[in-house]
């Protein structure tokens, strides 16, 4: 069986430190920031103290994934975090159904993590991130 659980929801930001004001006043904590430099973004994770995590994305420039999310919706909501034991064993199982995934190969995510999208058409129209630790 494999263990799963949400582990955070990302959001396309224009400014990492003026929405980090809001997230902190409900009660989110800065616990870390880093650049992305393969996915063209810089990260500062907000965390709950029940483990509930923000994952707010600033684009390093308007060409990256997140430059043109934030060019084409705006601010908001860019993906759901989902933490698996074993994503590729996910992978294959994903794609034996039908699953559009945007990345069929991990990558190195945030904090070192490997991490690979699942196409918002084959998840109801929202971006899925598996991430293994």
């Amino acid at each position: 069986m494999n263990n799963v659980k949400v582990d955070h929801i990302g959001i396309a930001t224009e400014s990492i430190e003026g929405s980090s004001v809001f997230w902190e006043c409900l009660g989110f904590i800065n616990s870390g920031e880093e650049i992305v430099e393969g996915q063209g973004v810089k990260v500062r994770f907000l965390s709950g103290n029940l483990g509930s995590k923000i994952e707010l994305l600033e684009p390093l420039n308007e060409e990256t994934p997140i430059g043109k999310f934030l060019k084409n919706r705006g601010p908001g909501i860019q993906q759901l975090a989902i933490k698996v034991d074993d994503i590729n064993k996910i992978i294959i199982k994903l794609k034996k159904i039908g699953v559009r995934l945007i990345n069929e190969k991990p990558t190195i995510g945030a904090n070192g993590k490997l991490v690979s999208f699942i196409h918002p058409s084959s998840a109801g129209g929202v971006l899925v991130e598996l991430i293994q630790d």
